[in-house]
């Protein structure tokens, strides 16, 4: 399904749409209906995500059904996912480690959660979060790039890389959310880089340049957790 084929299967179900919009990736584009975003990708895949009264009319509208996300590029609905497929991603200011990221895990039939492309409908950043961090959410991937610096009072010669502060307090809610086992750090530039955290416990990825550096490690995480990444996707 395109783009042109989504916003006419919406407005003749009746709804007024806005858009379409190049998504920030340049993965596809995004229509707005009430309570609804679709993502429609060039690969020919379409997520609906919204407030949950919304969801089901308009995947009907789209020929979708209640428990599939996607369609395949020749229109034919694709089959359901044998459980929740959905990965929340943060990141930082480092855009073309999120770009990577994101296309790994749409290699790998996984749909990621990235905060900009959500639908906001007034909630704070937290709020958002927390909305969309939900239970069925089976892991979440935190990028932690080196987009600031910073040291110790008084010991400017300590100065190191550091994660954005808004990437730790996500990390954080999403520890207590989701807990440990299910949540990856990758962390880039790992020599200079300080790391978010010193707790014990915590799965730390470190990369150098391209995210694709720790995919069978971040695959084997995820299988740990019931998410099972073909090895032809790798």
């Amino acid at each position: 399904m395109d783009v042109d084929e989504a916003k006419r299967l919406l407005e003749d179900a009746g709804y007024k749409t806005a858009g379409p919009t190049r998504l920030n990736n340049d993965s596809g584009h995004q229509l707005r209906v009430e309570g609804a975003v679709v993502n429609v990708f060039d690969n020919g895949n379409v997520q609906v995500q919204g407030k949950p009264v919304a969801l089901a009319a308009v995947k009907a509208a789209l020929a979708i059904g209640d428990t599939t996300l996607s369609r395949s590029p020749k229109g034919r609905p694709a089959p359901p996912p044998a459980s929740n497929r959905e990965v929340f991603v943060v990141y930082g200011h480092d855009s073309d480690a999120r770009t990577q990221l994101e296309a790994m895990l749409r290699r790998w039939d996984l749909e990621p959660l990235i905060l900009d492309q959500l639908p906001s409908e007034g909630a704070t950043l937290i709020e958002k979060l927390e909305k969309y961090a939900r239970e069925d959410v089976r892991f979440a991937v935190v990028l932690a790039t080196p987009d600031d610096e910073g040291n110790v009072r008084g010991k400017p010669d300590e100065k190191k890389l550091r994660a954005r502060q808004n990437v730790v307090l996500e990390l954080g809610v999403l520890l207590a959310k989701l807990g440990r086992p299910r949540v990856a750090i990758l962390l880039k530039d790992q020599e200079h880089m300080e790391r978010p955290s010193d707790l014990q416990g915590l799965i730390y990825l470190a990369f150098s340049e391209d995210v694709d550096e720790v995919k069978v490690t971040l695959a084997k995480e995820m299988a740990k957790q019931g998410i099972e990444i073909a090895v032809g996707r790798l």
